[in-house]
């Protein structure tokens, strides 16, 4: 099983933001998790099997004001709905997760004003917590239904803005 969760983001103003941030974002969030898969799927296709997730986030089906970072994620949903279909026929099972604001060290990076409108925004009024997402990730990497691929598990309770 492969779980890519390597994540960057920064809180730069989208008219400010700068090269190297944006740069290493890209590698961290979406170069870095297609060259883990091509990595692994080769020893996955001679076993004729095998289960990869993606950590997206619920930032890639908004606009989300850390432009570059919801970009990223929005493409890495898209990717794993690519290899999906790539490794298929192959036995492997490619999905994904897309969680809300988690409390891990980047949430506690962003400005109070955007953690208050998490809280305001989701069902249980609080942020995720990380096991919620690493059971989620655990199902998907070991016994979700074979057919399930292609797809991504929201773990977000809600956290669209409204």
């Amino acid at each position: 099983m492969l779980v890519n969760n390597a994540g960057v983001l920064y809180c730069d103003a989208h008219d400010a933001f700068s090269e190297v941030h944006a740069q290493e974002i890209l590698t961290v969030n979406l170069r870095a998790p297609v060259a883990l898969i091509e990595a692994v799927a080769p020893q996955m296709r001679r076993r004729k099997s095998g289960r990869i997730v993606n950590v997206g986030s619920v930032a890639a089906f908004t606009g989300h004001p850390d432009l570059w970072y919801g970009a990223t994620k929005a493409a890495l949903l898209n990717i794993t709905k690519s290899y999906a279909g790539f490794l298929g026929k192959d036995g492997i099972l490619v999905n994904a997760v897309a969680p809300g604001p988690t409390l891990t060290a980047m949430y506690e990076q962003l400005p109070q004003a955007r953690k208050d409108a998490v809280e305001r925004s989701v069902y249980s009024g609080r942020a995720c917590k990380p096991e919620e997402v690493a059971q989620a990730i655990f199902w998907l990497g070991t016994s979700s239904p074979d057919y399930l691929s292609g797809t991504t598990v929201d773990v977000n309770n809600g956290s669209y803005p409204r």
